[in-house]
């Protein structure tokens, strides 16, 4: 099973391939890069973030009217939220078909420090990686060092490795022997 992104002009141009790449190896399926067109909606003013389930609620449409059967990872660079939430690194939906990933909390440059284009590529990787997991099946992961554990912070991001955990793995290969993960 493929993996295909969308990467937004919004987004930092130009890591593109080596987060494909970095995300390719961490799931072991390949990827294709596109540039993004599908309309991005969900822009609060107020909140100056996009709410994360209205644009999958686009992708989902774009999903169905273009009949895509490979999980697509949207990468943009406004940040996210869902209601409830002050933000999001990213969201994914098993019934589009689609995640989103938002770079804006992902880049040193958010908090002040110096920006790092190789640490904000290891940022996209593992939070793509980890968006795409779950339209593959994957549960959130209690190892803190797992790419599928939910991270909260930056921080917890950053102590990730850029892989699946021995039981992760195993699931991986369960649900798709079993063909759950398509």
């Amino acid at each position: 099973m493929g993996i295909t992104i969308f990467w937004d002009r919004s987004a930092p141009q130009g890591l593109q391939l080596p987060a494909a790449r970095t995300i390719s190896m961490i799931l072991a399926a390949p990827v294709d890069v596109q540039e993004n067109t599908v309309f991005l909606n969900g822009f609060d003013t107020v909140r100056n973030q996009c709410d994360a389930g209205m644009i999958l609620n686009r992708m989902q449409l774009f999903v169905k009217r273009h009949h895509c059967t490979e999980p697509i990872l949207l990468v943009i660079q406004q940040d996210l939220y869902t209601p409830g939430t002050d933000f999001v690194f990213g969201l994914a939906r098993n019934a589009a078909g689609a995640a989103v990933l938002s770079v804006a909390r992902l880049d040193n440059r958010y908090y002040g420090r110096t920006a790092d284009d190789a640490e904000l590529v290891d940022r996209i990787a593992k939070e793509g990686a980890h968006e795409v997991g779950h339209l593959q099946g994957l549960p959130h992961c209690n190892d803190p060092e797992c790419v599928m554990f939910q991270p909260r912070t930056l921080d917890e991001l950053d102590r990730k490795r850029k892989a699946l955990c021995p039981t992760c793995l195993a699931l991986k290969q369960t649900l798709l022997s079993s063909g759950s993960s398509s």
